[in-house]
């Protein structure tokens, strides 16, 4: 039987504060490598959809319930994962709940989205989409 390598499919999830008033989304610091800071996610279970995979994260690593309005966009180059090749799927949602640091997180805090810290993967270009999605009400094009 052949063996084959294929990408592994994750989520990661933009999570905004729902008050218009403070706009900010929800980063962690990831407790394992690779380390630095990062939006809430990772692999998608088996038996699992997508959606379901996003909330789990959101759950495990922040502690808060989401509710997902959007998805962003798909993510696939091969080196935006330093340990393998992923594919991720980003979707953005809205949460009231207090986050508290759980699972891979080492801390859990908010964060304006136009002044992030240095991020790991390929984040800054995700929430540069992102900001470009809120601007203009238009998802990234697809050449990520």
């Amino acid at each position: 039987m052949k063996e084959y390598r294929n990408p592994v499919p994750t989520v990661d999830i933009i999570i905004e504060s729902e008050s218009d008033n403070n706009f900010q989304i929800l980063l962690i610091k990831r407790k394992n490598p690779p380390h630095g800071y990062a939006l809430p996610g990772g692999f998608v279970d088996e038996g699992e959809s997508l959606q379901e995979a996003a909330l789990r994260e959101a759950m495990e690593e922040t502690g808060v319930a989401v509710d997902i309005y959007h998805m962003l966009h798909t993510y696939s180059a091969p080196g935006r994962d330093p340990r393998m090749h992923t594919i991720s799927a980003v979707f953005v949602g809205r949460t009231t709940g207090k986050p508290e640091a759980g699972d891979d997180a080492e801390e859990v805090f908010w964060v304006d989205p136009t002044n992030l810290p240095p991020m790991a993967f390929d984040h800054a270009d995700i929430v540069a989409d992102y900001l470009e999605f809120k601007k203009n009400g238009k998802n990234p094009p697809w050449n990520r």
